[in-house]
């Protein structure tokens, strides 16, 4: 079992890192977990969707060999950040089928707490996931910065991000190992459509 951790932040250092990083060490040695910096992507392959790129074709893997994502990004303009919706974008329709994801954000004020549910979570349900977890929001004086200048996060959302990581676990240990067709029949390509009107 595996865990992807996508930081969908444009900064190195960021509040959104941080929860990303808590997160993991919550999760420990208990299972597999992989990272994704959608910043380090290729820039030109990552803005022209070239999906043959070998920078993008090893995130899009490691989406699909994940059983569970956790998707972190700042709240700019009450949205998830630019370089997150290209990537989102890149992905195949169904490309959350069958898996848990649970989203994680950061913003300057309360202000724009709903952005998780009414711009982030419709996005992620329209990939498909099975199951969109109950979303963490941090402003920034939740991620205070510490006397070396590190990102650190407070108390109350520590004790949130402890009960999303249970939830998460319960969750995955709850479905199924395989989510294989139901239909028996193969998928078909979408270019391989065909329509006649």
């Amino acid at each position: 079992m595996s865990i992807l951790l996508i930081a969908g932040s444009p900064s190195e250092h960021s509040r959104s890192a941080a929860l990303l990083d808590a997160v993991q060490e919550r999760l420990g040695g208990h299972v597999l977990v992989d990272r994704l910096h959608i910043r380090d992507l290729f820039p030109q392959a990552l803005l022209l969707a070239d999906v043959n790129h070998k920078s993008i074709s090893h995130a899009l893997a490691q989406v699909a060999s994940a059983r569970a994502l956790v998707v972190a990004t700042p709240i700019y303009k009450a949205a998830y950040s630019g370089v997150l919706k290209v990537f989102l974008d890149l992905l195949p329709q169904t490309a959350l089928k069958g898996k848990l994801v649970l989203p994680l954000a950061t913003g300057g004020s309360p202000h724009h707490m709903l952005a998780l549910d009414y711009a982030l979570r419709p996005v992620l349900q329209s990939l498909a996931a099975s199951h969109v977890l109950t979303g963490i929001y941090a402003t920034d004086a939740q991620v205070p910065k510490d006397d070396d200048g590190e990102y650190q996060v407070g108390s109350e959302i520590a004790t949130r991000l402890d009960d999303a990581v249970n939830t998460l676990f319960k969750e995955i240990l709850r479905m199924p190992l395989a989510a294989g067709p139901t239909t028996g029949f193969p998928p078909v390509p979408f270019e391989q459509m065909r329509c006649s009107v």
